[in-house]
């Protein structure tokens, strides 16, 4: 079975191997190739040691020199990771202790789900697969290589990884291999909160349908381990029946495509504050007034406890915030403008991709009017490049200082007066119309 590598992946192996070196195509490229997927991220498995790589490569990286791993340039200017054959000789629950191998079913051995162990050699054009892994995702099943409680022991993280595959692949895992995932989740929380943010980044960039691996998470128990803000909303009851807002969050996730994670992230966090906000209305029914609040709160404690960088930690707390604050269809010009003092511009396209995503994870219960409408008209309207801070007036401080005024807090008061005229009249932005506007202002007062 010929796959198609790139040819600087096969240059690499050709040259390994005519070095005496044993070679194979490892990993999730394999497995996807295999299975008519697209796929990237070729990495090579190697009897090599690392020092004897870094000899043989002109053009090498030391990405993991102590754990076997050398990236090598290749013709094409891509890194490819080329590692020694490793067997464990020692796990935590968080990672393992190894040692180089010899062979590739050695390797193979310590990898976590038989898909996940299949290599095939480019020199010969031969696959190995000793744990059956291609008939098992054929049969939509997700088995661990071995015993599946040692397994999930050697580091916990596999239990998401797990979720993940079972996810993207809509597998069902055997019964064996479920049961030492369910009862690994306990120990979760002794994974890196690095490690885990990136588990539900992958699920989120990786797959249109994140919601199966996200069900999955809430099934297993993960999402209450690890995300009990997720929870809270996943088991939300209004009297006897469930609530909708999990479902329509999953939709949600799915409306937004997987090259936009961050986004989906908000998504996946838009509804967490409406278990703090729920209350009665006058008919016995339930309202969530104000979740937009608890729910910024929320996400923006989770980011943190994630250890998000401060940008994204606040691109999604944003997000959640302001999901719900849209001009009305209706709104003029100086509306919108006014709406973009609150809304600032560079959160504008996210927040409307949100809002659509929502809307169509239930368009009747939102009710939202003329969303292509109104992003039109934000669209028109920024692209005027308004005034929206004082920054952007066409006078400062010092012209006030030439005007004679004392310096002091009434200048920020000046400043801010001319800013809410603009915002109404742009026009009147200019240099000669602030100053005679700043003589009107003074003289009156």
């Amino acid at each position: 079975m010929q796959l198609q590598p790139p040819r600087s992946v096969l240059e690499i192996a050709q040259k390994l191997d005519h070095s005496g070196h044993d070679v194979w195509a490892v990993g999730g490229a394999v497995r996807d190739a295999l299975l008519g997927m697209p796929h990237v991220d070729w990495d090579l498995a190697t009897s090599a040691r690392p020092h004897e790589v870094q000899r043989l490569f002109r053009r090498t990286v030391p990405i993991g020199v102590e754990h076997g791993t050398v990236g090598v340039f290749g013709a094409d200017g891509v890194l490819y990771e080329v590692t020694t054959f490793r067997r464990d000789v020692e796990t935590t629950g968080r990672h393992a202790v190894v040692e180089f191998a010899h062979t590739i079913d050695e390797d193979l051995s310590r990898r976590d789900f038989t898909f996940n162990a299949i290599a095939w050699h480019p020199i010969h054009d031969e696959v190995r697969d000793p744990f059956n892994g291609l008939a098992d995702l054929k049969a939509a099943r997700l088995k661990t290589v071995g015993e599946p409680a040692d397994r999930f022991a050697e580091d916990y993280l596999r239990v998401l990884r797990g979720l993940r595959f079972a996810g993207h692949f809509v597998l069902e895992a055997e019964p064996a291999t479920w049961s030492a995932l369910t009862a690994a989740v306990a120990h979760l929380d002794g994974l890196s909160a690095e490690r885990v943010r990136e588990e539900l980044l992958k699920v989120l960039a990786r797959t249109p349908h994140a919601s199966a691996a996200l069900m999955l998470y809430e099934r297993s128990g993960a999402l209450a381990q690890l995300y009990p803000e997720l929870q809270q909303l996943a088991v939300l009851t209004v009297g006897d029946e469930p609530a909708d807002p999990w479902r329509q969050t999953l939709a949600a996730v799915d409306a937004i495509p997987p090259t936009r994670p961050l986004l989906r992230l908000a998504a996946l966090l838009h509804a967490v504050g409406m278990p703090a906000a729920a209350s009665r209305d006058l008919r016995g029914g339930w309202r969530y007034t104000g979740h937009e609040v608890f729910g910024a709160r929320k996400a923006r404690d989770m980011m943190e406890r994630l250890k998000a960088s401060n940008a994204d930690t606040d691109h999604v707390a944003t997000l959640v915030a302001k999901q719900s604050d849209l001009f009305p269809p209706d709104a003029p010009d100086s509306g919108v403008r006014r709406w973009l003092l609150h809304v600032p511009p560079a959160f504008v396209p996210d927040l409307f991709r949100l809002r659509i995503a929502l809307w169509r994870a239930s368009p009747v219960e939102r009710g939202d009017s003329d969303l292509a409408g109104r992003w039109r008209h934000v669209r028109r309207v920024m692209a005027s490049r308004p005034p929206l801070s004082t920054g952007d007036l066409a006078i400062d401080g010092s012209d006030l200082k030439a005007l004679g005024l004392p310096p002091g807090p009434r200048f920020g008061e000046i400043l801010r007066d001319l800013l809410d005229i603009v915002i109404d009249d742009p026009s009147l932005n200019e240099r000669p119309a602030l100053l005679r506007l700043v003589r009107e202002m003074t003289e009156e007062a």
